[in-house]
C-alpha cells in the first residue's frame, strides 16, 4: 500500500479541517512547497493534495501554491478540488500533476470523467466522499441521494486508476478510520481503493493493513494528513507500518 501525505490548501496555507467545515480549519504551515519537501525528503512516494477553497468555488483558488508545490519535489502528485473542465485537467497535467481526483464532478458531470480518463489512461482518480454511506459534493456542503457503492459501480468500465474514499465524520476529527466500510468497498468493485479519514496513528495503519490483507482485493493506499502535522504519525513511519 502506497502512503500518502496530504497537503490541504487554503488562502495559500496548510491547514486541515474538521469534517470538512471550512469554519474549523486549523494551519499547520504557511509554506506548502516547504511542507512537500519535508514529505518528500522523509520518504513519501507520492502526495496529496487538495484545493478547499476551490472545492467550494469550483475552479481553481490556491492553484499558485501548487505549482510551488510541483516545483519542489521530484515525486507524483496526485490533486483535487474544484477541477470541473477538461481545459483543467489539460492545464493541471502539462503542469505536472501525476493524477487528477475528481470529486464534484463525478456526480455531476461522468461524461467529462469518462473524457479524461480516454484521453490520460491511468491518470484519473475519483473521489468518494461519503457521509452516512451517501456522496458528498461541493467542498463536502451537500449531500446526495447516491450511495458510495452506486457511483463507484459507474465507473468500474471506463479506466479509473482509484477511488479515494473519505470517511467525512472522521477527516480531521482523529476519530480512527473507518476501515470496515473501505475495505468493502475495494472488495465490491474492481477499480484500486484508497482510504482516506481519520488515520491518526500506527496502530490505525496496521489495523487497515492487516485488514487489507485478509480481503480478496487489498486496499491500493492511504491518506493522512491532521496526524502527520500534530505528530502522531511520520511518513517514514507510516510507510513502514504499512509495508510491515
Amino acid at each position: 500500500m502506497i502512503f500518502f501525505p496530504a497537503i490541504d490548501l487554503k488562502d495559500g496555507q496548510c491547514v486541515r479541517l474538521v469534517q470538512g467545515d471550512m469554519a474549523r480549519s486549523t494551519v499547520f504551515a504557511d509554506d506548502p512547497a516547504a511542507q512537500a519537501r519535508v514529505f518528500a525528503d522523509a520518504g513519501a512516494e507520492w502526495l496529496h493534495v487538495v484545493d478547499l477553497n476551490g472545492a467550494f468555488a469550483g475552479k481553481p483558488v490556491n492553484d499558485k501554491a501548487v505549482q510551488k508545490i510541483l516545483w519542489g519535489v521530484n515525486i507524483p502528485v496526485q490533486l483535487g478540488g474544484g477541477i470541473r473542465t477538461m481545459a483543467l485537467v489539460d492545464f493541471w497535467f502539462d503542469h505536472g500533476i501525476a493524477r487528477i481526483v475528481f470529486g464534484t464532478v463525478a456526480l455531476k458531470d461522468p461524461e467529462l470523467v469518462r473524457d479524461a480518463c480516454r484521453k490520460y489512461p491511468g491518470q484519473i482518480a475519483v473521489g468518494l466522499d461519503a457521509r452516512d454511506g451517501r456522496v458528498a459534493t461541493a467542498g463536502w456542503g451537500n449531500v446526495s441521494d447516491v450511495t458510495v457503492l452506486d457511483l463507484a459501480k459507474r465507473y468500474e468500465d471506463v479506466g479509473v486508476a482509484a477511488l479515494i474514499h473519505t470517511d467525512i465524520e472522521r477527516d480531521g476529527a482523529m476519530k480512527g478510520p473507518n476501515v470496515a466500510a473501505t475495505v468493502a468497498l475495494a472488495q465490491a468493485v474492481s477499480i484500486p481503493v484508497i482510504l482516506s479519514g481519520g488515520v491518526s496513528s500506527i496502530a490505525n495503519l496496521t489495523a487497515i493493513r492487516d485488514a487489507s490483507r485478509k480481503a480478496e482485493r487489498p486496499l491500493a493506499g492511504v491518506i493522512s494528513g491532521r496526524a502527520l502535522y500534530d505528530g502522531k504519525l511520520d511518513v517514514a513511519s507510516a510507510i513502514a507500518a504499512l509495508k510491515d
